[in-house]
């Protein structure tokens, strides 16, 4: 089938790119993961067994309830032999088969499933009963081999049926999100179970049920497992933000509400993605690629950053919800294998792999600089997973060299007699007396296979898929119908068409048809990770201890300033929302002095990014004043650091607009004859903000608007910064410029290509119609269906204010420059911290009001589009001229967006 056949062309594609690793070290490297597995499996076993984890340091068994509470940690450990059960497969993979035996008929003699004990829902279901469908799938295609497990009768899936029914009532939700933690002696009500009065889950916990329920229903025949993982994916997707198509990190099961409404590929979320697209391979349900494919456009849309994967408010895409990143997200390259998209999993796994080895592991979290957040590192396989998975689509050698550098990392900072112990402080090289089952479960999977060749292993992996614990399901349970006691849901059917979607992966060997591409691409990521410390400055000649370049005088469009970057070993990392990142590394300068000179010049960036902080200034509004707006309309605008500051004025600047020709404003304005006396329209983008400014004032302009280029865009959605001067003295510009974002730069455009003369007010807050229209009688209804404010005293005017933002993060040797694509306009170093959330939130909504108070119209942001443009059918038509119909939607549209927003803002509150 075509999932089959597309993991099959894209696992087959192994290319020979650089000095292949010898057979003989292969098969050195896969005999040391077989040595280390027997380590630690054996330790267990020794130590350990029945308990469920083993604790390395002082080599007993963790038995819940008999040592400290570790808190959620905890619930993983339900007296049911964890370890064992996660293991079985790996021991069949390493071709362990009569250690495999053994340990299944413990498993049956020795196991209980029924023991009064809260466990979590999520970590059962991949640990427990993926390791029980893991074993069946081995258990059966070793019977069917003739000569191991001839004795096997289906127990190990009747134990995984056993405990699928015990999960079960945690699903008796309204909402079909399972209750986080149930009694597998009781379920979740009643007191004696001791739970189900949780009202939260995260999203990876409902959203990583599928395949495991899935294929037990397919195995056994009865589709009520399904049926409920099926409804729990179902209920996410419909609850998904519908303008960003991201998903939040918790959720309220009982009323579907975020709780956390930040969003990212890692902890809280990410098996969800992976399930979409694992489900797909593995059911064959193109409804699951269809969604996947939608969140994947906005995963790489909003939340990626090559090589960084930066979480976004699910309302706010464009805005971050914080400078780190956690070690889960690991995973997410391995992923990108499967989807065919080799590039980004490329950039970020070296990234990754960067942060590793100036570590030793991935701390548990790392700021975008790359020093640890959160030092411990309990043993994640979620690197090795991705870097198996490249080498199996590149078949470049150097993930070979990635795969050795985890084993010697494992053998000198992790061994123990005991077995291998978690790090509690990466940093210091401190250990933690865990070592959690997974570790067992995945890492020497992933290991073993990394370095094996097709002959070492006992069976074809390529008719498995692998959940996200590395169990491993066939895929011919695509072929099992799916039976359905439910008929099907219509309502959660996505209604697009299927040239949207990519149905087919590619091969990867016309990706690569340079032996030389991937490294290519990981080149520019490992000058971006500083892997030593800054050296003492060397001896500089007298006259020599200036740098050649003051970041004061930087252009980012000079190719002389660059270069001169380069010399320092400065490299620039151009992000998705065109912004730079400049990083400086030491070892990449051309000599010694050139670097010291670099390191100045980035001290220097973050100085002036520090005054540029305490220079800013609040977001300033333009207003629409002219027929048919009358001062109703006010969009909000971005300040510059140069020009008339329109908060000591107390009439601001009116004039009508016009657009400057060349439209960029970058050469003398060519139809002075219109831009005189008119406050100049321009485009972002090809020069400087103060250089446009300097031609609209030589051409006689009052004032200047520029317009942002990046399509979509708007305040709603991302942050205001202000604008930067060139570097140079900017006291010769005396008229006001302001900065619009796409959306709201549109509506000003849209109303002139309507009216031909659109007389707008630039100041530093909307003005009540009163003030603007000096005691004359107020214009009457203005906007169709409107009621004016002297007959009804029920309109107001909206006003949307974002507090100036621009300085997301900051790293000690690594400043986030404002820039456009084309050219970079703006330099804006990056700060050390975010400011707190009431400085960040971009659009604070806030009615402004003619005399009488108003009544705040509230909308539901994630209600049905259709609903809301029902709501505007229904609006009373009045007698407007028809030519005005379009600007009067557009301008109901912004007033409904900025509406919701309220509600949103609200919702946050």
């Amino acid at each position: 089938m075509p999932s089959v056949l597309c993991l099959l062309m894209l696992f087959g594609a192994l290319c020979d790119h650089g000095q292949a690793m010898s057979r003989e070290e292969k098969l050195r490297l896969r005999n040391q993961v077989v040595e280390m597995f027997d380590h630690a499996y054996q330790n267990y076993m020794d130590h350990a067994y029945p308990a469920d984890e083993l604790m390395p340091l002082t080599c007993r068994g963790r038995v819940r309830g008999l040592e400290p509470s570790r808190g959620d940690i905890d619930d993983a450990l339900g007296k049911f032999s964890l370890t064992l059960i996660d293991t079985l497969d790996t021991l069949v993979l390493l071709n362990k088969t009569t250690e495999f035996e053994a340990a299944v008929r413990r498993v049956l003699s020795d196991v209980r499933l029924d023991n009064d004990i809260v466990v979590s829902v999520f970590e059962t279901n991949i640990r427990v009963l993926g390791g029980l469908l893991g074993g069946h799938s081995m258990a059966v295609m070793l019977k069917e081999g003739g000569q191991h497990m001839q004795w096997y009768q289906e127990e190990l899936l009747h134990m995984a049926k056993d405990l699928g029914l015990r999960l079960l009532p945690a699903f008796n939700t309204s909402s079909g999100l399972p209750y986080p933690r149930v009694n597998l002696k009781y379920g979740v009500r009643g007191p004696e179970t001791r739970t189900g009065t949780e009202t939260d889950t995260c999203t990876a916990c409902a959203g990583t049920i599928i395949l495991e329920f899935a294929a037990l229903s397919r195995f056994t025949g009865d589709p009520v497992f399904e049926e409920h993982a099926r409804r729990a994916l179902d209920f996410l997707w419909e609850k998904r933000q519908r303008n960003s198509n991201l998903v939040g990190t918790t959720i309220n099961i009982h009323s579907g509400e975020w709780v956390r409404r930040d969003s990212g590929v890692g902890a809280g979320i990410d098996s969800y993605y992976e399930y979409l697209l694992k489900a797909y391979i593995l059911l064959g349900d193109d409804l699951f690629l269809q969604r996947f494919n939608i969140h994947y456009a906005s995963i790489m849309k909003y939340i990626s950053q090559p090589p960084l994967l930066l979480d976004v408010h699910i309302h706010k895409p464009l805005l971050p919800a914080r400078t780190w990143m956690d070690s889960l997200l690991a995973f997410f390259p391995g992923l990108q294998v499967l989807k065919g998209d080799i590039r980004p999993a490329i950039e970020t796994h070296e990234m990754l792999y960067q942060v590793t080895k100036k570590h030793n592991f991935l701390p548990e979290a790392f700021t975008t600089d790359f020093r640890v957040h959160w030092a411990q590192h309990p043993l994640r396989p979620e690197f090795a997973e991705s870097t198996y998975f490249l080498y199996k689509a590149t078949g470049d050698p150097y993930y070979l060299e990635a795969g050795r550098t985890i084993l010697d990392n494992l053998n000198r900072f992790a061994r123990v007699p005991c077995g291998f112990a978690a790090m509690k402080d990466v940093r210091t090289g401190s250990h933690e007396d865990r070592m959690d089952s997974f570790f067992l479960a995945e890492m020497f999977k992933y290991l073993f296979l990394l370095f094996a060749e097709a002959e070492d292993l006992p069976f074809d992996v390529e008719d498995y898929v692998f959940t996200t614990e590395a169990h491993l399901l066939p895929l011919s349970l695509s072929a099992v119908p799916h039976l359905s006691s439910v008929s099907p849901n219509k309502t959660s059917e996505v209604e697009l068409d299927d040239s949207n979607f990519d149905w087919t992966c590619p091969n990867t060997r016309l990706l690569f048809p340079d032996p030389a591409f991937p490294r290519n691409l990981r080149e520019p990521i490992r000058s971006a990770v500083d892997k030593s410390c800054p050296r003492l400055a060397p001896y500089r000649e007298p006259g020599m201890g200036r740098p050649p370049l003051r970041a004061q005088d930087f252009m980012a469009n000079n190719p002389e300033h660059l270069e001169l970057l380069r010399r320092m070993g400065v490299s620039l990392i151009h992000l998705k929302d065109g912004r730079v990142q400049l990083v400086q590394h030491a070892t990449q300068a051309v000599s010694a002095v050139a670097a010291e000179d670099g390191v100045r010049f980035m001290q220097e960036m973050m100085e002036l990014s520090s005054q540029q902080q305490k220079e800013q200034l609040p977001p300033r509004a333009i207003q629409i004043v002219s027929h048919p707006f009358f001062g109703r309309v006010v969009l909000t605008a971005g300040p510059a650091q140069f020009g008339t500051d329109l908060s000591k004025s107390s009439t601001g600047v009116r004039g009508f607009v016009t657009v400057a020709e060349p439209y960029s404003g970058c050469s003398e304005i060519t139809n002075t004859e219109y831009v005189q006396g008119h406050i100049a329209l321009l485009q972002r983008g090809q020069c400087m903000f103060a250089e446009k400014a300097r031609h609209i004032q030589k051409a006689g302009a009052i004032g200047g608007i520029v317009i942002d280029d990046n399509e979509g865009s708007s305040s709603d959605t991302a942050p205001l910064f202000q604008m930067a001067g060139d570097g140079r003295n900017t006291d010769d510009i005396t008229l006001p410029l302001l900065f619009l974002f796409h959306k709201e730069g549109n509506i000003l455009l849209e109303a002139l290509k309507e009216y031909r003369e659109v007389e707008v007010l630039l100041s530093d807050k909307a003005r009540d119609r009163a003030a603007i229209f000096k005691g004359k009688p107020l214009p009457g209804s203005l906007i169709e269906g409107s009621v004016d404010v002297q007959e009804a005293g029920e309109d107001c005017l909206t006003e949307a204010t974002t507090p100036t933002s621009f300085e997301p993060t900051t790293q000690s040797q690594m400043s986030t420059v404002e820039l456009d694509e084309s050219a970079s306009e703006e330099v804006t170093p990056s700060q050390e911290e975010v400011s707190p959330a009431k400085d960040t939130s971009p659009a604070e909504v806030t009615p402004l009001q003619d005399e009488a108070s108003s009544t705040e119209a509230e909308a539901d942001l994630a209600g049905p589009k259709e609903e809301r443009e029902t709501d505007r059918r229904e609006e009373p038509e009045d007698d407007t001229d028809s030519s005005s119909q379009s600007v009067d939607e557009l301008l109901a549209d912004w007033r409904e967006d900025l509406e919701a927003f309220q509600q949103m803002e609200k919702d946050e509150l």
